[in-house]
């Protein structure tokens, strides 16, 4: 399985690959996040081994946040998987584009993130871990969509039907 940091540094190439611009970090983290949602919506399992913790603004791994500073990692990475290079991809056209804040606003409708945030304050910044379990939970209620099929996942298998 891959491991967080090394898909946070494919995440960080690919979106200056795809905007010229440099990811800041709080976008990374709410981008990572969304992988590991993603991924469960469409893979069943995890993208890769990491946690976040429930920040006031939203999911943070404290892992790539002390290994990632202006734009770049501060430790060696590795290659990550075809799969979920393929995830990154389509969370990177599905959310890239949207401001740090609009993604931190989103991630605070999570229930991931909310089960985290039990009893702190708001605007106190937590560090309980996010459970994968309730990441799960919140990958039940997206729909994933394959941008470069331009149709959602759940309509490949209507054409497994289709004779």
């Amino acid at each position: 399985m891959d491991k967080i940091i090394d898909v946070a540094a494919y995440i960080v190439a690919k979106y200056k690959e795809m905007t010229h611009e440099t990811l800041d970090e709080m976008k990374l983290h709410k981008l990572l996040y969304f992988t590991q949602r993603e991924s469960f919506a469409i893979l069943g399992k995890p993208a890769f081994e990491g946690d976040f913790e429930g920040w006031k603004y939203g999911p943070v791994s404290r892992e790539v946040r002390q290994d990632y500073e202006q734009g770049e990692f501060l430790v060696e990475t590795k290659k990550i998987s075809d799969d979920i290079k393929y995830i990154v991809n389509n969370v990177l056209l599905e959310y890239g584009a949207l401001a740090s804040w609009k993604l931190s606003d989103l991630s605070h409708r999570e229930i991931s993130w909310l089960n985290s945030r039990a009893g702190l304050k708001d605007g106190e910044n937590g560090s309980n871990i996010i459970q994968l379990a309730d990441i799960q939970k919140d990958s039940e209620k997206v729909r994933p969509y394959d941008h470069v099929w331009d149709m959602y996942y759940d309509e490949f298998e209507d054409l497994d039907t289709v004779e």
